[in-house]
């Protein structure tokens, strides 16, 4: 016995069974590749389903049939569906394989699914349910889903009691992660404090022993991980508890990061592809350095106990937000000492004892109103530093420094951690070449040219989808932001909107208002509805605009705008933009048709270019045989919706385009 507990005190035992856990996650995940067993072709299916949310007209569905499917149910007007968590339910529909991010750094929904063994998506066109449970965990949650169902202001219910955040609005989410207090609202070590704490007080007052209050804890933690979906940190908390309970009932003398350790590895052998699942790391990496920091946290002042554990929470999760968000909020250390306890002493308990007495959800909803209002306005005077993406390499880097500073309480080589974020943050201003990227941003046009040394970036209209379904979606704040901020880009020096259409500049006002831009430019024309919102918000961001310009000049660089003459449609009004660099010829052709492309064959003089962004998305209205043969293009690029009901590029420009 004493020989175990002289291992058991030892950390390197734990630390190798870490190791082997995560070769072994990525062995799993990287070598090992999981196939569907169902085919595109099927559209039948029974399935229990597992979970769900109710999102307007669209129901979003988690089904476990052959194997785990997510699943679409669109609404018809007045249409309403009752579901039962653990009912069976026949299912016809479509299948469907998610695809893949195709602009880079940007969130890959087919990597996020196949990490939860997901590989198709399912657009349900019929469900009956044939089959109701009778597992009673299942109807206790469906029980609590129905209730706070009929619960009003119900979002900050279902995100603290289910771990469903996503019922809150994006725009409130979005100011709480430029915050850096997002974490607060999602399911935590937090909820399981509190419960575990509660029911361990009145354990006690009924002078129930340590091992059986022990016991009736963790059997109350695992039911609450199973209504809450078996969320990561959920998992971690309750695994942690029941591990720690042990290590002090039986006197076992394991350190608490061991335990740790252990609780790492079990959750991975169980699950490798969790290793991939952000709120997993985040979860486990700040708690592992408050567990290391304790000495520098136990302080008799509450408020400088908070403060430390705020410092030491934002140094510990720079590493992983830098390498999956690109950025960090100085700001967050100090909001935290706001939020941490209006959260937990007030919204937290607040939510519980709404769900126990619903009519006190009033109360609920003016708390979280007003912490919501000063999210906002906290939120518009944010310290946010981007960073471009980095290897995961430099990641690991930074946590051994990190891990070295703590153990060893050197803390001189934090200026090592810093340098560390300066050649981070630094180097794409090291580039000396000139980048054009142009991105997939559906049926629609964005084109991005960042000159060397991040000296002045351009951005050539910015897309637009119209969503039926997603109205809360910004092609802008999805796509286009994160890849900026990923390649190092904190700014926008020249927007350029070639014209009004919505699919090249739907996505404007959203740009301006959560990304700097410094200078717009119209195409020439009278402004229609959508330049004059946008015009609207430019003036009160004070933002220069221009229109009709003939040529914009960059130190060495000059883009030229073919503007010609004023037409009767918007198209040919477009901005057709020409630039060279290092003997290389770059023609963007917006949406100009056959009768702009022969005035710009009168007035000037276009031979060999060697990447012409084609008109029109391959529209036969543009691209005519007399034009290609006369600028001869050596690259032609096409941006365009796959599938798109316009049936655009035509068959006739491809074989056009064929030639040159």
């Amino acid at each position: 016995m004493l020989r175990l507990r002289k291992i058991l005190l030892c950390n390197y035992p734990f630390i190798i069974l870490l190791v082997i856990s995560v070769i072994y996650s990525l062995v799993m995940s990287k070598v090992v590749k999981y196939e569907s067993v169902y085919l595109e072709s099927d559209n039948n299916f029974s399935c229990v389903l597992t979970d769900y949310k109710n999102e307007g007209d669209k129901v979003t569905l988690e089904l476990n049939c052959k194997e785990k499917l997510i699943a679409y149910y669109y609404l018809e007007k007045g249409e309403k569906i009752d579901l039962n968590i653990g009912s069976v339910y026949n299912i016809t529909g479509s299948l469907k394989k998610p695809k893949n991010n195709t602009i880079p750094y940007t969130f890959n929904y087919k990597k996020y699914l196949y990490n939860k063994k997901i590989y198709y998506y399912l657009t349900i066109d019929t469900i009956k349910e044939v089959k109701k449970t009778k597992n009673i965990f299942y109807i206790l949650k469906n029980s609590i889903y129905k209730r706070i169902d009929r619960i009003s202001h119900n979002a900050y219910i279902y995100a603290f009691i289910l771990g469903k955040t996503s019922y809150i609005e994006e725009c409130v989410l979005s100011t709480y992660r430029l915050n850096g207090i997002s974490h607060l609202f999602a399911l935590s070590g937090l909820h399981v404090g509190v419960f575990s704490g509660v029911l361990l007080f009145i354990l006690k007052k009924l002078k129930v022993g340590e091992v059986k209050a022990h016991a009736f804890i963790t059997l109350f933690l695992v039911m609450y991980a199973f209504i809450s979906g078996f969320s990561p940190s959920i998992l971690r908390s309750t695994l942690m508890f029941f591990l720690l309970g042990i290590n002090n009932i039986y006197y076992f003398y394991i350190k608490t990061e061991n335990i740790l350790y252990l609780v790492f590895s079990i959750l991975v052998f169980i699950n490798p592809f969790i290793l991939y699942d952000i709120s997993f790391v985040l979860s486990f990496t700040t708690t592992y350095f408050l567990i290391i920091s304790s000495s520098y946290i136990n302080t008799k002042s509450y408020l400088k106990t908070l403060l430390s554990i705020s410092i030491i929470s934002f140094i510990s999760n720079i590493g992983v937000m830098v390498y999956y968000f690109n950025y960090v909020n100085l700001t967050g250390i100090l909001l935290n000492l706001l939020f941490v306890p209006l959260v937990s002493i007030v919204i937290f308990p607040l939510t519980i004892i709404s769900f126990i007495i619903t009519p006190l959800s009033k109360i609920l909803y003016c708390f979280t109103f007003l912490m919501e209002s000063i999210s906002a306005k906290l939120s518009l005077i944010n310290l946010k530093i981007t960073f471009p993406h980095v290897p995961i390499t430099m990641v690991f880097l930074y946590y051994i420094i990190l891990v070295i500073i703590i153990k060893t309480n050197k803390k001189k080589l934090f200026i090592a951690l810093l340098i560390l974020l300066l050649f981070i943050k630094a180097f794409p201003y090291l580039n000396n070449d000139l980048s054009i990227y142009y991105l997939d941003v559906s049926q629609g046009d964005a084109s991005l040219i960042v000159m060397p040394h991040l000296k002045k970036v351009i951005l050539i209209d910015t897309g637009g989808i119209v969503s039926y379904y997603e109205n809360n979606y910004s092609l802008a704040k999805s796509k286009l932001i994160p890849f900026f901020e990923s390649i190092g880009v904190s700014k926008i020096d020249y927007l350029i909107l070639t014209h009004g259409d919505y699919d090249h500049m739907g996505e404007g006002v959203n740009l301006v208002k959560s990304f700097k831009v410094e200078n717009v430019i119209f195409n020439v024309g009278e402004y229609n509805t959508l330049e004059s919102n946008l015009i609207k918000v430019l003036e009160r961001k004070n933002i220069k605009y221009f229109n009709n310009i003939k040529n914009l000049k960059l130190g060495k660089y000059n883009l030229e705008f073919l503007n010609t003459r004023i037409y009767d449609n918007e198209n040919d009004n477009s901005s057709v933009i020409y630039f060279s660099y290092n003997n290389k010829k770059f023609l963007f052709m917006a949406d100009a048709g056959i009768d702009k492309e022969r005035d710009i064959m009168d007035s000037y003089n276009l031979s060999d270019i060697d990447y012409l962004k084609v008109g029109h998305h391959g529209s036969d209205t543009s691209s005519s045989e007399a034009f290609i043969d006369s600028i001869k293009p050596r690259y032609s690029i096409i941006s365009v919706g796959e599938d798109n009901r316009y049936g655009h590029p035509k068959e006739s420009v491809l074989k056009i385009l064929d030639n040159s």
